[in-house]
Formats: structure tokens, sequence, C-alpha cells
């Protein structure tokens, strides 16, 4: 084959600075500081988010929940706040709600639902009924006129009884026979002349008068017992007869406070029908009032006036109010955030306390959750923490399902509960619940519960960037002033803004768009605040030193990167031409920072099977994404070089001194330019890094992550020294992307840094190795000498070897069949 002169290329013009980084003009913003704005409360570019948030808050259909979704520091929380605290105050004020006792079944305490406001007022209002029965009823029973009715109860019934003894005595005396009263009881005895018979001389007696004698006897013991078996009875019916005058003498005091009662808070069916069991429950206990006054009276020092309704006896006739509205002059219904989503803290909890070494509990003890309180109104809840909570999702779902809140324990959802337990009435349920969590979860949610659909059918899907113009400038300054505003902070200088607005732009990863996380920005404002302290206002210097000084708190690792690159301890060379090794670029990223790396991609080739080994793939290092990238390397070489003969290469690529996982296939292209290079045994130029994937027609594609990735080598070659050969080759379509840092693009203009945009290999192999790609004539060889000639040689090359090596081993074989035959 006849030697071919090499052509060396010029380098085409790289990217001018305008391209590398755009900057919004102070000058078109059209004010000095953000004090002259006018306050700005809405989010800016969630339109459709914030219909979706308008639907879930208006509509009026219980299962129309919302699930706000989008990454965090968008405003989703804010923006979700905001709506429906407009929408709270279109709605009524919600119910009361309480819990009263249930005479009938005290274990199942009844839910009331009362007007706005009323809870409360129920409550004092029970609360002085009790503490002024406690003074009416003794009082009643201290009166002229019951002592009166008592004693003449009390002396009809002892008249009675001495009346059944006194005849029973008339009897004995007939009958010759005493009755004695003893310790042991009574025993009737035999009279003769006034004296008892002792037992030596009844046995005397002739045998007549002993039998009269015993039959005398025998008759007054059974009247004796039908007196004794008649005073149980008596006493029964007097105790009736007490109970009914206390009754009856305590039913006007209850009636008069009873009706005070009725008075304060008329017209509402569930205090009449309540009211009427207290009012039971209270003649059938009456004594329970005298009781307590007496113990609450044996003290050196008498109370005057006591909280009777605190007693244990009397906790039953109170009201223990779980939730009220409008007690301080609210209007709006309510719009609840409950940071800690747990079951109790959601749907309630009965509490228990400890009673001679026992836990008990009553109806006062249950405590209402963010859903009582919610109730007739919204509930904001962070999806990741109701989700992650024991039992709180499982909870939730079957509150909303339900439309109704019942009060359930963990413990009693596990069977694990001993103690005195209480079963609530559930309270009728009606909320809006938002989620606000992100979009995986929401994904997550849709695919492995088939409740979360039915039950969340509105989602608001909040942007992450805006699209750049002047108009979305104008909104993001007033957004801008409107932060400052609210929080305290100084006002913003145009340049200020404009200096936001360009970080906005970078943050986005794309310059023509800008970065909807408010968070974030703020968080620079607030910092960039801080570092004007003695100044009136906050300029652009602030806000650069700000974000300059939040890099610098997360660049530890970036610096020990760069730092075992430049003592050479990973190898990395940004100057000479080697073949088959070229600087690939990558991302890595720590928590919220993330920095370019550059790494040393080598190929090494040979005659073979027609296979490309993946090393990263071999020892499991490299990631589905890598791995397919690397096949597409395969395709390319096979469908463009060397047709009419049989692959037969083998070749290996390496990510050199990576010793972790390898993914993604933005270093594609400049794995395909290393093997090329081996092939042709053109050297690459070492002062150039590359990024951009490739498909299997060789177009060079976009990929994420460029400014960093640019900026990664641009730090390296800086350190070592700016040559002005150095640069960057990235995907064309990634020029729109770029937003460099300040230092970066000012470089690059002045010509000591290039970025170069490239759609196709041919491109970047030109510029990385100063040759000709070459292109096919119509005699479809490539151009003589140009890249692509001399791979489609060498593997032609390798091919023929390939078929002779075969036809020898053939050979081979036939002779060694010979000999052995």
């Amino acid at each position: 084959m006849a030697k071919v002169e090499k052509t060396q290329l010029q380098r085409p013009v790289a990217l001018s600075q305008a391209k590398l980084r755009s900057t919004c003009d102070p000058a078109t913003l059209g004010f000095s500081t953000t004090a002259e704005l006018p306050d700005f409360p809405s989010l800016i570019g969630q339109k459709r988010a914030q219909k979706a948030i308008d639907l879930a808050a208006g509509i009026r259909h219980p299962s129309f929940n919302l699930y706000a979704s989008g990454p965090a520091g968008t405003g989703r929380h804010s923006a979700v706040k905001r709506a429906l605290e407009a929408q709270a105050c279109q709605r009524p004020l919600p119910q009361d709600w309480v819990y009263v006792y249930n005479f009938q079944a005290p274990h199942k305490p009844m839910a009331l639902a009362l007007p706005s406001g009323v809870g409360p007022r129920f409550k004092a209002a029970m609360n002085e009924l009790i503490n002024d029965l406690a003074s009416a009823i003794p009082a009643l029973f201290d009166s002229e006129e019951y002592q009166n009715r008592r004693q003449a109860i009390e002396k009809d019934f002892t008249d009675r009884r001495e009346a059944a003894f006194e005849e029973l005595g008339k009897k004995a005396t007939e009958r010759k026979v005493n009755i004695l009263q003893t310790q042991m009881g009574f025993v009737v005895m035999a009279v003769k002349d006034d004296k008892v018979i002792r037992p030596e001389d009844f046995h005397k007696l002739p045998a007549k008068e002993r039998k009269t004698i015993e039959r005398n006897i025998s008759a007054i013991q059974k009247d004796l017992a039908k007196v004794l078996k008649a005073i149980p009875k008596r006493d029964k019916k007097h105790r009736k007869v007490v109970v009914e005058l206390n009754a009856s003498m305590a039913e006007r005091a209850v009636e008069t406070e009873l009706e005070e009662v009725a008075e304060q808070l008329p017209d509402i069916e569930g205090i009449k029908e309540y009211l009427k069991a207290v009012r039971q429950d209270l003649l059938e206990n009456a004594d329970y009032f005298i009781m307590e006054t007496e113990e609450s009276g044996d003290g050196p020092f008498p109370v005057v006036t006591s909280r009777y309704h605190e007693s244990p006896e009397f906790l039953r006739y109170t009201v223990n109010v779980m939730v009220t509205h409008g007690e301080n002059g609210e209007v709006c219904a309510p719009v609840i955030e409950e940071p800690l989503p747990t079951l109790g803290n959601l749907t309630g909890r009965v509490e228990h306390i400890s009673t001679m070494g026992t836990l008990a509990t009553n109806f006062t003890l249950i405590k209402p959750g963010a859903l009582h309180r919610a109730n007739g109104g919204y509930l904001i809840l962070d999806a990741r923490r109701v989700v992650t909570e024991a039992f709180a999702w499982d909870g939730l779902k079957r509150c909303l399902q339900d439309s109704a809140i019942s009060i359930i324990s963990p413990a009693e959802k596990l069977s694990l509960t001993g103690t005195t337990s209480l079963e609530p009435d559930p309270i009728p349920l009606d909320v809006r619940v938002t989620l606000v969590g992100d979009r995986l979860l929401y994904s997550l949610l849709q695919y492995l519960d088939p409740d979360f659909a039915a039950l969340f059918k509105i989602q608001a899907d909040f942007n992450t960037d805006l699209e750049r113009s002047k108009k979305s400038h104008s909104l993001f300054a007033k957004m801008i002033g409107a932060i400052a505003k609210r929080e305290g902070l100084k006002p913003l200088t145009a340049s200020g803004v404009a200096r936001v607005i360009d970080e906005a732009a970078r943050i986005s990863g794309d310059a023509q768009k800008l970065s909807l996380k408010v968070g974030e920005l703020a968080d620079i404002i607030r910092e960039a605040d801080h570092l004007a302290a003695a100044k009136p206002s906050i300029t652009d210097q602030h806000i650069s030193d700000a974000i300059s000084a939040a890099i610098d708190r997360a660049s530890r690792a970036k610096d020990l990167v760069q730092e075992s690159i430049t003592r050479k301890m990973r190898l990395i060379d940004t100057s000479g031409a080697k073949v088959g090794q070229i600087n690939g670029l990558s991302v890595m990223q720590l928590g919220g920072f993330s920095f370019g790396r550059p790494t040393r991609i080598t190929a090494n080739v040979r005659m073979g099977s027609g296979r490309v080994v993946d090393i990263e793939r071999e020892v499991e290092l490299g990631g589905p994404l890598h791995s397919k990238g690397v096949l597409i390397l395969s395709s390319y070489l096979a469908a463009h070089y060397a047709l009419d003969v049989p692959m037969s290469l083998w070749a290996s690529l390496v990510f050199e001194q990576s010793y972790g996982g390898v993914d993604g296939d933005s270093a594609s292209s400049a794995e395909l330019y290393a093997l090329l290079s081996a092939l042709s045994g053109a050297p690459i130029d070492q002062s150039l890094a590359v990024t951009g994937s490739v498909n299997q027609n060789g177009e060079v594609q976009a990929i994420g992550g460029v400014n960093e990735k640019i900026e990664g080598f641009f730090d390296i070659c800086k350190q070592r020294r700016l040559t002005g050969k150095q640069g960057v080759l990235i995907p064309a379509a990634n020029v729109t992307d770029l937003m460099l840092r300040e230092d970066v693009a000012k470089t690059a203009a002045m010509g000591k840094f290039h970025i170069y945009p490239v759609k196709h290999i041919n491109e970047g192999i030109e510029i990385l190795t100063g040759q000709p790609a070459g292109k096919r004539g119509r005699n479809g060889a490539y151009k003589a000498g140009s890249i692509n000639a001399r791979v489609e040689d060498k593997l032609r090359s390798f091919a023929l070897s390939r078929r002779d090596f075969m036809k020898s081993e053939k050979l081979n074989i036939r002779k060694t069949d010979d000999q052995d035959g």
C-alpha cells in the first residue's frame, strides 16, 4: 500500500462568550431596588399545578383529594396552603364536635355535633350545672321540709317494726314464753311464775306440761321467723321510699338547673336528648352529691366554692370538646398542617392514666387528631412521612373511604392491649386532604396501592423551570422582591436581581430556562442579606459572594479529587498527544452539590472474533446504560468499516483508575474516539476532553451536567497552566444548556480555553487528531490517508490475518490427523 501524506487540519472556531453564559442585563428590569416593586404573592410558572390545586380546593366530591408532586423547593407547600386558605374563606365554619358519656353503654362514648362555637359553652354549662347541684341538693336535704318528711318515713317504718315485735311479744306472753335477744340472735324460752324455766327444771315437769310448752315455743318461733323474714322486705321498701323522697327533692334542683342549661343552648336536638339522659341519671344518683359535699367539708378550713365537676364521680356529666370553631373569631374553614402524621396524630387517640397500679381510661381522655381539627376544611400532609409512619397510611385511607374518623390505637391493631379501652362513636368526616411529595413516590403509590388512585384523583405537578424571556425576568424580579419583603430582608438592587436570575438559569442546567426551585434561590438571598449587613441593599457582589461561599462549603470532595490529579496520583494529561487515550468527563454528586471530574479512557485493539470488551462490565462495575453504549460502539464499527469482510476485531475499553460503579452513556463518544485512534494509529490531543453519547449512525447526542463537566476539566487545566490549546468537545445539542461560571466564560473569551460543539463523530475525531476523518468516494472507499480509511484498512487487515490464521490452523489439524492415522 502506498504511503499517504497526512494532512494537519486547523481547529474550528470555538463558541463565543455570549453562547457560554447568557446573562440578564439589569438595565432591562426597570427598577433600582426591589423595594419599588409591588407585592407579588403568587408563584410563577406553575399554571398547570395552580389549576389542579384550585380544582381540588373547590370541588365538593369527597374523593377528589390532591397530591402535589415535584422536587423540594419549588413552592409546593406554600402554593397549596395559600390556595386552600383562600378557598377556606368561601366555606362556612364547620360544626363543633364533642364526646359525652353514654349512660346506656359507658364504653361507647357518644359524639354530638353542635353549631360552631357551642362546644365550649356546652362544656362550661355542664360544669356549672354540677357545681350548682353540688350546693343545691345538699341544701335541699338539710331543709326542714326534707327533714320532716324523712323523719316521718323513718317513724313510720320504725313504728311498723316495733308494732310487729309488740304483737309477737303479746302472743309470747299469752303462751307463757319469753323472747330473748342475744349476741347469737333471738332465743325463745318458757316462763313460769314470771321466771325463765331452766333446762334441768324443764325435764322435771310432767310430760303433758312439757309438750304444751314445746308447742307454745314452736308456735312463737314460727311467728318470730315470719317477723324476721319481713324485716328485709320492709327495709327494702324503706330504702325505696327514701330514694323516691331524695329523687323528688333532688328533682326540684335538677329541673331548675337543667332548664337553665337548655335556655342557654336552645333548639339543639343533640343537647335536648342528652339532657334527658342526664336528668334520669342525676335523679338516680343524687346521693353522690351529698357524699361529695360531706367529703369536701372534712378539712379544718371549709371550702366555700369547689370545682365539683372535676371529681371522679361527676366526670360522667362533663363534656369532652374534640374540636371547636369560631371561639377566637375565626370566619374561615380550617387549613391544618400536621408535621408528624402518626396514626394517633391523624385519627386521635385514647389516653390512659395509672390508677392503683393499673391503666384506666374514660371518655374525657379521648384526644383529637389532625383529621378532627381539619374536619370541614383542609388537611396538608407530607406524603413520605405519612407512608413511613406505622399504620398512619392505612388509618388515613380507612377514614377517607368510610367518610368517618374512627379512633383505633396501634396496640389494638396488633391485639397487644390488655387495658380498659373505649369504642368512641365515629365522627363523620368531610375534609380535603393534600399530600405533598415527589414524583417517584406518586408513581409508586399509583402502581402499588390500588386505593390511592380512587382517593387522590388530582395531581398538581409542579414545574422545575420556566422559559427564559424578558417577561419571565420581570416576574422573577417580583417574586424575588416578594421573598425579601416577606422575610424582612434588605431589598435587592437590579444588579442583584439579575445575578439571582443568572444563577436560576445555571441551577436549571439550561441557559434558556430559569429554575423554579424557589427554596434554593431564597437561601442564596438570605445568605447575601447576612453578608450585606452594613449595606442598605443587596448587590450582585453579595449574591456572588453567597454563591461562592456555598460552593466552598461543599467543595471538600471536589478539592480532594483535583488535588489527586494535580499530584499525579490520578493520571490525567492536559498536553501532548497519545494513541488510544482520551480524557472523558463525568459528574460526581454528593448531597446537593455536583462537580465535574476528568477520567482517562484507554483502548487497545488486536485481531479477534469481533468483540469489544467493556472491562467495567466484565468486573461488574458498569451499569446497563454504560454497557448499552459500548454495544452501540460495536454496532457503529461493524456498520461503517470493512463491510466486505467479517468483523475480526478484539478491543478493550477501560476507565482508568475507576474504583466505583460506572453508568450512563455520556462517555460513549469518548470511547469511540479512543477506539478510532487505536485502530488508525492517529494520536489524540490530550489538551482536549470529551463528553457526549453517540448513536449507531455516529451522531453525537446531548448529555446532562455539561456545565459541571466543562468546569471540572477547566479547573485542572488552570491549576497546571492554561496553554491556549485546552478545551472540551460537547454535543452541539447542549450549546443551549451552557451557563458556565463567569471565570470560565471570561477565560474562553480571551482564547485561553475553548468549547467545541460537535454533531458527528467525524467532526470530533478531526478536532481531536487534527487529521481529516474522510468520506467515502464514488468508488465506495474512504479518502486515502484519512482516519476512516486507516480504520477500515486496519479492520480489513485483521480480517485477512484471521483468515490466514484459520487456514493454517486447519492445515495443522489435517497434518496431525494424518500422522495419527
